[in-house]
């Protein structure tokens, strides 16, 4: 299992729909993600990116072909097998941040600290340390609409981090913010990469933010394309 990637993707596909009105959002696809990795899928809107992205999530669930992760052949799990994955080994960062309004930072990190059962004190110690992580330690009891945009995904990224996942997921996540924000968000992640080891794989329709991953995979009609190495791979150009 040493020896095996991370992620492992074999003959892919999703497919939505019946006859005409058939959708291959995925048509099989070959993947290996190995540990320790910084992807960026890149492609048009419908390309299959964002699909793939959830199945690798344990979002989705493929029509057909085999994906592995950590050696465990998901497509044979049921829904609470897959959400035990996600809840263990996997952080998500979305475009649109997805914080609790009425929560502060410190909550909204704790959060998935909460869904394993772990002890008030543990979840607001290691909340509290992420949060000190992104550069957030000073506003910890802040609601996200005290918080500019950058650090709103700040807070979603130390969420993410809190559990300590081997696969970080990130859909988008500049998405929303101006260039110079974009940048620190991106910067960010790459240190995290760096220091922690963790393997990334991210969704964005810019090139300047892809370039800061080791890898781009493009996709078109489902199928990748190409899958190229970045120059001076680790950080942008």
């Amino acid at each position: 299992m040493s020896d095996e990637p991370l992620l492992r993707l074999r003959g892919v596909a999703r497919h939505y729909g019946h006859g005409d009105s058939l959708v291959r959002a995925l048509d099989g696809i070959d993947l290996d993600v190995p540990r320790g990795a910084f992807l960026s899928f890149m492609g048009p809107s419908g390309s299959g990116k964002s699909t793939a992205l959830n199945t690798l999530g344990c979002l989705d669930v493929p029509t057909a072909g085999s994906y592995r992760f950590r050696g465990v052949e998901v497509t044979t799990l049921g829904p609470k097998e897959r959400a035990l994955l996600r809840r263990h080994w996997m952080g998500f960062v979305f475009q649109g941040f997805n914080l609790l309004p009425r929560s502060t930072a410190l909550e909204n990190v704790e959060l998935p600290l909460g869904y394993r059962g772990l002890p008030v004190r543990e979840r607001r110690e290691r909340a509290l340390q992420a949060l000190e992580d992104v550069g957030l330690g000073g506003r910890s009891h802040h609601r996200p609409d005290e918080l500019s945009g950058g650090q709103q995904q700040r807070v979603a990224i130390a969420r993410a981090l809190v559990v300590a996942p081997d696969l970080l997921l990130a859909d988008e996540p500049t998405g929303n913010l101006d260039t110079a924000t974009s940048l620190e968000v991106m910067e960010l992640l790459t240190r995290l990469h760096a220091d922690r080891g963790i393997t990334v794989v991210m969704v964005t329709h810019e090139d300047d933010m892809a370039a800061f991953g080791q890898r781009i995979v493009r996709f078109r009609d489902g199928r990748i394309e190409a899958d190229e190495a970045v120059a001076g791979a680790g950080g942008a150009a």
